[in-house]
This record gives structure tokens, sequence and C-alpha cells, in this order.
């Protein structure tokens, strides 16, 4: 006979059934929600570039093999753990930038659009401490970035 078994009240800390193998080289999690890393994405694309790159090669190459690429995606996060600001866990350069957008965007749904003045300040400081530029991929060239657009058409209230 089966019962509930609370994993909260066991005695034994959780271990992992299928811990990976020995040669994947271990990294530390970053240990947060989409919220700060929506806020950080573009930024940590532009830091890690050649480290996303590679993975996504590996994974175009790997058929559908997860395991193939996990060295490469282990790259990719500690890259992204590394990345001057500390944005994703301590956020030492725009802490109080990174703060009120990924905030903002927890409390609006993570809608993009609702939170463009702080997304603004975010970018200015990324900018002038770091060097680091918001880019989206796929905007028509000579047109502006959507998040670089001064009366947006969507916007929490619409016109």
């Amino acid at each position: 006979m089966s019962g509930f078994h609370d994993s909260a009240s066991g005695s034994q800390p959780y271990k992992d059934p299928t811990p990976l193998p020995d040669s994947v080289p271990r990294v530390q999690e970053l240990g947060v929600t989409s919220a700060p890393l929506k806020s950080a994405a573009f930024f940590i694309g532009a830091y890690c570039k050649e480290y996303n790159e590679d993975f996504m090669l590996c994974k175009n190459e790997g058929r559908g093999d997860p395991g193939q690429c996990l060295k490469e995606g282990r790259r990719v996060t500690r890259c992204a753990t590394d990345l001057p600001s500390g944005s994703i866990r301590c956020g030492k350069t725009c802490l109080e930038q990174f703060d009120a957008h990924w905030n903002c965007l927890e409390l609006n749904n993570q809608e993009y659009y609702a939170c463009r003045k702080p997304e603004r300040t975010l970018n200015k400081c990324m900018f002038e401490k770091l060097g680091l530029t918001k880019t989206i991929p796929g905007t028509p060239a000579g047109k502006k970035q959507i998040h670089e657009v001064e009366k947006p058409i969507y916007t929490t209230v619409q016109r």
C-alpha cells in the first residue's frame, strides 16, 4: 500500500537519482526565477555570445541527444555567473536598476512593454559601466529597437 510521503519532513537530504557523469564539469546553478533571467537575458546573450553559439551549434548537430551538449551548456551557465555585473547572483554594478527592472517584470506578468522606464535606466547603466548593449536579434536594419521607441503603441494603458 502506498501512502503520502512529505519530502520536507524526510530524515535524509534529497539525493539526485540520476546524477551527471564525472566527465561533465560541475558548475553552480544560477538559482533565480524567470524574472531576473528575463531582465538580464540580452546582457547575458551579449556577454556570453561565443559560448551560446557553441551550445546552439552542438544542439543542432546533436540530433535530439541532450547528453551530447552538457559541457557546452555548463560553459554557458558558468559565463552567466561570471558576468561582471554579477547581475544574476549579487548585482554589484547596476543592482538598483536591475532590481527595479526584474521586480517590475515580476509584477507585470513578465511583459517588457509594461517595464520600459526601469528597462531604460538598466540599459543605460549596463552600457556606461560595462559597455553591454541590448540588441534584439531580427530587428530590421535602419529601424529603432522596440525598447528605444519613445511613445510605443503598446503600453499598460491602451490609447
